[in-house]
């Protein structure tokens, strides 16, 4: 019985889905019993695995041991050896970010201080000049883009017109997290009314390289020849005008970060509005 237990175990991590033995004292004896999808399969720990590679977001400290972790709890012994050699030669090769700055244990007290709407106060470096700030900030969300993690937070306590290339932005500012030097979480908390709370998937359907700025609508044609590129870049762009293998996209995006991805197009996208 505990043979035909270790097999469906193994048939469980391997496919993530399987059967179990269990013992029914009703019936007096054993049965056989269906498992949930709670497991994750060879497929997506290796998918798992490439994506975190190709990411590039955290220094090569951080990275191998969330990857070596990864194939350790999740994959039999026969298993993890195929994985390895199908990922060695790219986690050998890994590049890590050239901040080279470990932060992944801060994400977490980050996590709690957004949960729990406390006050944060932060020594960050900025990337214009290098100078270094300090700022009191509402934190609002993680996000990932780019190789990079960054922190979107409102400033609080802030001369808006002085400080600010539009004073009018109600949407909030983004710091690399990496950039961080110094956090301290308060235990002063601030209110967020639920109609004004902060939908991080929205916005980060609209900004582009973590860009931050105005709200526009955007209106170009595409010749290129891959449209579908263009929509996955823009989660908001929609084609409203399909001509001859040419398309009219409008798209919704906050700032100037789609700036810099419209002019690495070339030629083949011409703005129209």
């Amino acid at each position: 019985m505990d043979d035909i237990r270790a097999f469906f175990d193994e048939n469980t991590i391997g496919y993530g889905h399987g059967k179990s033995i269990v013992y029914d004292r009703t019936a007096g004896g054993y049965k056989l019993e269906d498992t949930d999808n709670s497991f994750l399969t060879n497929s997506e720990i290796l998918a798992v695995c490439k994506i975190l590679l190709e990411s590039r977001s955290l220094t090569q400290s951080e990275m191998i041991p969330i990857i070596n972790k990864l194939l350790e709890r999740c994959l039999t012994n026969d298993n993890r050896r195929i994985v390895k050699e199908l990922i060695n030669n790219e986690v050998f090769h890994y590049i890590e970010p050239q901040h080279k700055t470990e932060f992944v244990d801060r994400l977490w007290d980050l996590g709690n201080a957004i949960r729990e709407h406390r006050i944060i106060e932060i020594e960050y470096v900025r990337l214009k000049g290098k100078a270094t700030v300090r700022r009191r900030l509402k934190p609002a969300a993680i996000m990932v883009s780019e190789f990079y993690f960054y922190l979107t937070a409102f400033i609080d306590d802030i001369d808006r017109d002085e400080h600010f290339e539009n004073p009018d932005d109600l949407f909030p500012t983004i710091y690399r997290i990496d950039r961080i030097k110094d956090m301290k979480i308060s235990d002063e908390r601030f209110y967020v009314p639920y109609a004004d709370k902060f939908d991080e998937g929205e916005f980060r359907k609209r900004v582009q390289f973590m860009y931050g700025g105005k709200l526009q609508k955007i209106r170009f044609k595409f010749t290129g020849l891959s449209i579908e590129a263009v929509l996955d870049r823009l989660p908001t762009a929609k084609v409203v005008e399909e001509l001859d293998g040419s398309y009219v996209v409008e798209a919704e995006v906050f700032g100037k970060g789609v700036d810099m991805w419209l002019r690495s197009q070339g030629d083949y996208v011409e703005v129209l509005k």
